[in-house]
């Protein structure tokens, strides 16, 4: 479109909505054109600033936006049109609602004058998203699409990000207007604190150095707020022994001596025990989910909690706060640092030695691991040579189930924004759509979808967007033949009856004629010989998306596990194990 208009001319207003885009700082939009929205089509055709990605589902188009935003750290736009297409949404939407996740999703709906009357197409897409939205608007008047728009991408991005959905009316789209974007923005309702306050600051560095047994409990917040190198700064400048959650991966290096890894459900025996027998929890951008606490009434019951987030409506909500500080993370933990440094001058320093070596200790006496079954291939394995050969500056993306929590296990993440997936709400078809968007946000960045036979079935059509548009990610399927964390809890729980989990996927259909179908590279690989090479084979193909069937272990579990509802106290390493500790194992016992 012309970057210039002549005084006093009008536009359409959908044109008023591409220009608005254009100002707000998009630079694509994934999206599929319908009846309603169609007016808007026309104009993005001539956007020399906006390209547009045709996806072939909405819910594709929502979990690209997704991906895109939390790979870059920029708002993510989807675009719809009016009734199925706007509810194919919403699932995209909730996802991104749970997870923090800047997204504006653009829907058309029906004529203004038709709204109520059941029209064609017609759906409340605003009362139906407004749980799962961090806000959404109705624009009737063309003159008013600017200003939303505008607000649409100021309350995503800040604040506790999140998606915000701008549902425009046909009529509003092809009336005439004039097209003026905002000089500021007036939301008297919307006021995210994001300075901490000082006193609170200072509490916090103060139980900090009399503590005996602190950690540091990261969440997802300190990613979204790219707070990773002041976190790492705060730890070694204290020594508290470090975890990060799923949705915090990368936050703080593998590497470094001082983290114990992923707590929870299925989280390292290490840092579920820390945060179980800890005097004080540091908890920075984590909301204290029940996948991290198991069974709330006896999580880390002598621990008092310092508890950081943006969004004040987190704090206190599972876990009593004794020191509670809204913030952003990365003001919150600068000023933290300013605030222990105070302590040390003032000859107050803690002293966590013998907490830092019983941890240790534990940390080396349970480190992940896996059998290895005879005859076919561990799905463990795979992942951990995939993430050996890609590298730590590669980005994984995940589905749900057990190849989740197997990436976010053997994999190595040393860097922020190099780790995706759906951990709130937990949506299969996430990874393939998800690693579209972050490829498509970060081009020269080799981008790997782990993803199970089950979750890759629900949304694999969007590899024809990536071949068509030149998107070349690449996929490791990984194929147990079934809907695997459903089997291993019917493994567990429901004595063996595997009840509507066989997909029997290493049979119909067949992973490689499909990615060869879809205009991509299908590779196979069922033995342990073969894993390096068909990885390294997958690496050096750069110019068309590749799809690899890794057709693994049928009966491979995720360990170690605290079952759902029960104390983290009994988390165990195998099937039928007993507690994988004792109170004694660190120092201090239960307290």
């Amino acid at each position: 479109m012309s970057d210039k208009l002549a005084p006093g001319a009008t536009v359409t207003g959908a044109q008023s909505l591409i220009r608005a885009l254009e100002a707000a700082g998009a630079e694509h939009v994934f999206g599929i054109p319908g009846g309603a929205i169609l007016p808007a089509y026309d104009p993005l055709f001539d956007s020399v600033r906006l390209r547009h990605i045709l996806v072939r589902h909405e819910q594709g188009a929502g979990h690209a936006a997704e991906g895109y935003a939390a790979a870059t750290g920029r708002v993510g736009v989807c675009m719809a049109t009016s009734g199925p297409g706007a509810t194919n949404l919403v699932t995209p939407l909730a996802d991104a609602h749970m997870d923090s996740v800047p997204m504006v999703a653009i829907t058309g709906q029906v004529a203004s004058g038709s709204i109520g009357t059941d029209a064609f197409q017609e759906a409340d897409i605003r009362g139906i998203t407004m749980p799962v939205t961090k806000h959404n608007f109705l624009v009737t008047d063309p003159a008013d699409i600017p200003r939303t728009v505008a607000e649409a991408f100021h309350i995503a991005g800040t604040g506790r990000p999140g998606p915000v959905l701008v549902d425009v009316a046909k009529d509003a789209l092809q009336a005439r207007t004039t097209f003026s974007w905002p000089t500021e923005l007036h939301l008297p309702g919307y006021r995210p604190v994001v300075r901490p306050h000082a006193k609170q600051v200072r509490e916090a560095a103060r139980l900090i150095v009399e503590s005996r047994k602190p950690v540091l409990y990261v969440g997802g917040g300190v990613v979204r707020a790219a707070a990773a190198a002041e976190l790492r700064k705060l730890a070694e400048l204290t020594g508290i022994p470090v975890v990060t959650t799923l949705m915090a991966r990368g936050a703080f290096p593998d590497s470094h001596p001082q983290h114990l890894g992923m707590p929870g459900m299925h989280g390292t025996v290490s840092a579920v025990g820390a945060l179980q027998r800890s005097d004080l929890i540091l908890s920075l951008g984590a909301r204290f989910d029940d996948r991290v606490t198991g069974q709330l009434s006896s999580f880390a019951p002598h621990a008092k909690v310092v508890h950081a987030d943006i969004d004040p409506a987190e704090i206190g909500k599972n876990r009593f706060a004794d020191v509670p500080i809204v913030g952003d993370c990365r003001e919150v933990i600068a000023d933290l640092v300013v605030a222990v440094e105070a302590e040390h001058r003032a000859g107050r320093t803690g002293d966590y030695e013998g907490w830092v070596r019983d941890l240790a200790a534990v940390k080396k006496r349970y480190p992940l691991g896996y059998e290895t079954p005879v005859g076919s291939l561990a799905p463990q394995y795979v992942i951990e040579r995939l993430g050996r050969i890609a590298g730590p500056d590669a980005v994984y993306v995940a589905g749900v189930g057990q190849h989740q929590m197997w990436a976010a296990q053997f994999v190595s993440y040393e860097k922020p924004r190099t780790w995706l997936n759906s951990g709130g709400l937990g949506t299969m078809g996430y990874a393939v759509p998800a690693a579209m968007g972050a490829k498509v946000g970060r081009p020269d960045t080799t981008v790997w979808a782990i993803d199970g036979d089950g979750c890759f079935q629900m949304t694999n059509q969007e590899l024809a967007t990536c071949a068509l548009e030149g998107i070349p990610i690449k996929v490791a399927v990984i194929n147990n033949e079934s809907l695997g964390m459903v089997r291993q809890w019917q493994t567990l729980f429901y004595n063996q009856r595997y009840s509507n989990t066989d997909l029997q996927s290493k049979r119909i259909p067949d992973f490689v004629k499909l990615a060869d179908a879809y205009g991509c590279v299908g590779l196979a690989c069922d033995s342990p010989e073969d894993v390096d090479s068909t990885i390294d084979k997958a690496m050096e193909i750069n110019d068309v998306p590749v799809v690899v069937d890794f057709r693994v272990h049928r009966d491979a579990m995720v360990w170690p596990m605290v079952a759902a509802g029960t104390s983290n106290d009994d988390i165990k390493l195998a099937r039928d194990m007993a507690p994988v500790w004792e109170d004694d194992d660190l120092e201090g016992g239960a307290a």
